[in-house]
């Protein structure tokens, strides 16, 4: 790989006043700053819906978009809402993403900006292109229409007009700003990198729209769900619950709804990362009554077969292997057949004495170093929360003696672009050295997550010539 370099930051922590990130002027302001550091890329996290716990891990469809990302100021400009409703959408805090405000006072500004679509050939002419976004606009019309409750307990099979037409719109709307910001980047010679995560909700269009490519009993309720067997992080593992997958039935029809998901995420990003991907040489399988993951067993995944099914589509787009958690020699020779490049954590390097893969003297060149990912605590809330003997081992490693460490993160992240990986990618948190009241995301903690945002004021402390100055001298 390209020596390179890039930050970590999801859409919904961008700067804005409307409530959470958007694709507005602020995700142009952010691909300034990263051509400014002499950055590569821009990796973000899942362009899905939400859910309730505010994941985009768990969506109502692998496809569509998520609707709070669409700008308010750019709808106002389109002459799609007035004034006053822009004035009335602002946000209350520029520090947390408002959510609840979004599920309700966004999607009734939305509706209204739909209503007043006057071209609608061009959003009809777009939907019939996409046929899977397609369905997940069905999906949520239903799904509206029967008060939001499961498909598994609809009752009305007719949505109304005008509520499906705002998901068409929706997601006509999302993808055309989208585009937007990544020409934009493209311009600045950024490219960005998006996130598939591996599996999908049952309650979701991909499962609605899709039953016979899921492992489900004669009522359509899930025979085995996923998760993870126990280990160093959770004791009785993790039970997720996503519905597994048909593996010999997608394989049997060329893995289409894969394709069309893969193809759909190479128009929106230049390079994908597959979450847990070592769940397609072997998942953990549970039995769905069961109480925890640990009543769980390995199955084989659709391996090299899907590996060749991915690399004759993707053209010049790259795909990153997310090759944590429990690794098998058939995992890392899968990720070796498959040529992308996996990940390594600086935080996982120092768990215990081994000479661990990922301290950064191990990093091969073809992976993605990260000092934590979106499910790590900040790389400060990290060095805090290490025992004495840990950290001062660490930091001797980093070349960094000082008794006062409260300074030591410029040398790990000088550590880290001086490696030989030939991507590391900072999650904006460390560059700002904010600690773990900002981290994003805890696993397996229901409430509290996917909030955190940063200001301008915040982004502009960032001296900009440093970070230029360090990709000049390590080669990124």
């Amino acid at each position: 790989m390209k020596r390179s370099s890039g930050v970590l930051m999801h859409i919904s922590s961008l700067p804005g006043d409307y409530s959470t990130g958007t694709f507005g002027k602020h995700a142009k302001a952010f691909v300034d700053f990263l051509a400014d550091c002499g950055f590569s890329y821009w990796q973000v996290l899942p362009f899905s819906m939400i859910d309730e716990c505010n994941s985009p891990y768990k969506s109502y469809s692998a496809f569509a978009g998520n609707p709070f990302f669409i700008d308010p100021e750019t709808l106002f400009e389109q002459r799609l809402i007035t004034a006053d409703e822009l004035l009335e959408a602002r946000q209350k805090t520029p520090y947390a993403c408002e959510f609840d405000r979004l599920r309700t006072d966004r999607m009734d500004l939305l509706f209204k900006a739909s209503l007043r679509v006057t071209d609608r050939k061009t959003v009809y002419d777009f939907i019939g292109q996409k046929p899977y976004i397609k369905q997940a606009c069905e999906f949520m019309a239903l799904k509206s229409a029967n008060n939001d409750l499961e498909w598994h307990d609809w009752t009305v099979n007719t949505p109304d007009d005008d509520v499906l037409f705002m998901w068409y719109f929706i997601q006509y709307e999302f993808f055309r700003e989208w585009k937007l910001i990544t020409d934009y980047a493209h311009s600045k010679n950024i490219k960005i990198i998006g996130d598939i995560p591996i599996y999908v909700a049952l309650d979701s269009s991909d499962v609605w729209g899709n039953k016979d490519m899921f492992l489900l009993d004669d009522e359509y309720h899930p025979t085995d769900v996923a998760g993870v067997p126990p280990d160093y992080f959770a004791e009785e593992g993790q039970l997720w619950g996503n519905p597994l997958y048909d593996w010999d039935k997608m394989k049997a029809d060329g893995f289409s709804w894969w394709k069309a998901r893969l193809q759909n995420m190479f128009t929106l990003f230049d390079g994908v990362r597959i979450d847990h991907f070592r769940g397609l040489e072997s998942y953990w399988s549970v039995p769905a009554t069961a109480k925890t993951a640990k009543e769980g067993r390995w199955v084989k995944g659709p391996g090299k077969e899907f590996i060749d099914m991915i690399n004759s589509i993707r053209g010049e787009n790259f795909v990153i292997a997310e090759d944590l958690g429990d690794i098998t020699p058939e995992v890392i020779e899968l990720v070796k057949y498959s040529g992308f490049p996996g990940m390594r954590v600086f935080q996982f390097g120092f768990i215990d004495d081994c000479d661990s893969p990922h301290q950064p003297h191990n990093y091969p060149n073809n992976c993605i170093a990260y000092t934590g990912t979106h499910d790590n605590n900040t790389l400060l809330g990290y060095v805090w929360e290490l025992d004495e003997a840990t950290r001062k081992g660490m930091l001797e490693y980093c070349g960094y003696f000082d008794k006062n460490w409260d300074a030591c993160y410029d040398r790990i992240i000088a550590t880290m672009m001086g490696s030989h990986a030939g991507t590391v990618i900072f999650p904006i948190q460390d560059l700002l050295k904010f600690g773990s009241d900002t981290r994003l995301n805890i696993p397996g903690q229901a409430e509290g997550n996917w909030s955190y945002r940063i200001t301008t004021e915040q982004l502009k402390t960032l001296d900009s010539k440093k970070y230029k100055r360090l990709n000049y001298v390590y080669r990124r």
